[in-house]
């Protein structure tokens, strides 16, 4: 590597600079503070573990995005953390082993092969936070607000908030006792909303007329409230099974109680690692459809662990809600340049100024424009043996 390119960094890797620095790292202490005040607790998992830890349940997509090394010390495989939701069931079933709720948050940069969007990054900063011990629409209703509360916070005026269910898609593959390989490809199929696709599939599998309408029914089973109704009625197949699902939609919709926030409904939205079982979510940027936060239960993923335990929980990638906020960044006011003057009084006047939350650079020169070259608006300046601020 020439050293004309030395400075070049892999695509999707991203360095962040002084003044967007700043702004990330006030947004990461407003909503760790937002989580500290519903009672969440920080943790921070290691970047780095042994990869049977990281990759939990059937998730092959997180393989895939998954950096891998061997450990010179055990000899053993590792991963650099693609999602960091893992790590924090293995805090939660192997290092905490409370019975009581928890409720656990985390920030921290994670590391993917591949950006999941064109364009976009493979170093996201992970924000979110899980609740384990309790399984029903109180805890679910309690994570999705917190959520939402959480955009809100970071600039996020209106949201689309899309839900869904893992288990209907699982009810109607119970039903027709398909082979993994198909239903992978019909579970493929519907996150994308290829309707031809499918098509094609179902013609080569056999199965009934029935189940084969109620798979492409699904497709397109979104929108209002009003889709709850039309699923129960065209996804009957499914049984009692898939019935139970659409209740549970419908009851957790009526126990939100969220502002500035559009509730929609995807009966065939099951995104995520494949270790999600149960309710599903996506909140999205009402303006202009990015995806801002995603989440949902996932009860067995403690088991990996030695200890399953009822989970749910949410995450965003904090560069990308910094991204979508409306709130206009506000420079503050300018530091103050502090000139090279051997002097205690000037010394004890700097300290006070710093321990009141002041900016003060110590000039490391003489010369005339040495403040404003380090982005100082105001200096200090001796006036009858006292340190005052001065504008420049």
């Amino acid at each position: 590597m020439s050293s004309r390119t030395r400075w070049l960094l892999p695509a999707g890797i991203e360095e962040v600079l002084p003044e967007n620095a700043a702004i990330l790292e006030s947004y990461r202490r407003k909503s760790l503070d937002l989580f500290a005040s519903w009672g969440y607790q920080l943790v921070i998992p290691p970047f780095i573990e042994f990869l049977d830890s990281l990759l939990v349940g059937e998730c092959e997509d997180l393989n895939l995005q998954t950096f891998k090394l061997t450990d010179q010390l055990s000899g053993r495989t590792m991963g650099v953390r693609a999602d960091m939701t893992p790590q924090v069931a293995r805090i939660d079933a192997h290092m905490l082993k409370s019975e009581a709720a928890s409720r656990l948050c985390y920030c921290g940069t994670v590391l993917h092969t591949r950006p999941e969007t064109a364009g976009g990054t493979r170093s996201p900063l992970q924000i979110g936070a899980e609740l384990y011990g309790h399984s029903g629409i109180a805890s679910d209703v309690e994570i999705i607000s917190l959520m939402t509360t959480t955009l809100h916070a970071s600039g996020i005026d209106q949201v689309l908030l899309d839900l869904g269910h893992t288990g209907i898609f699982e009810a109607l593959m119970r039903s027709a006792n398909l082979s993994q390989q198909v239903e992978a490809d019909l579970f493929s199929m519907l996150q994308r909303k290829s309707t031809p696709d499918i098509e094609t599939l179902l013609k080569s599998v056999d199965c009934s007329n029935e189940f084969k309408a109620a798979i492409l029914n699904l497709v397109n089973l979104h929108g209002s409230s009003e889709v709850l109704k039309q699923a129960r009625e065209q996804l009957k197949v499914g049984g009692k099974d898939l019935l139970q699902c659409i209740d549970y939609i419908e009851n957790l919709s009526s126990a939100l109680i969220l502002s500035n926030t559009k509730i929609h409904y995807d009966l065939a939205e099951s995104r995520g690692y494949h270790y999600q079982q149960g309710i599903v979510f996506t909140a999205f940027c009402a303006n202009n459809g990015d995806e801002l936060a995603r989440g949902g239960r996932y009860d067995n993923i403690g088991e990996t662990f030695g200890r399953a335990r009822p989970a749910t929980g949410f995450s965003a990638d904090l560069r990308r809600l910094i991204t979508a906020s409306s709130h206009q960044s506000t420079k503050a006011t300018g530091a103050i340049y502090a000139p090279q003057v051997n002097d205690a009084s000037l010394a004890t006047t700097v300290a006070e100024l710093r321990a009141q939350g002041e900016v003060v650079i110590n000039g490391l020169s003489d010369k005339a424009n040495e403040a404003s070259l380090v982005g100082c608006t105001r200096s200090l300046q001796n006036e009858n043996d006292k340190w005052v601020i001065k504008d420049i």
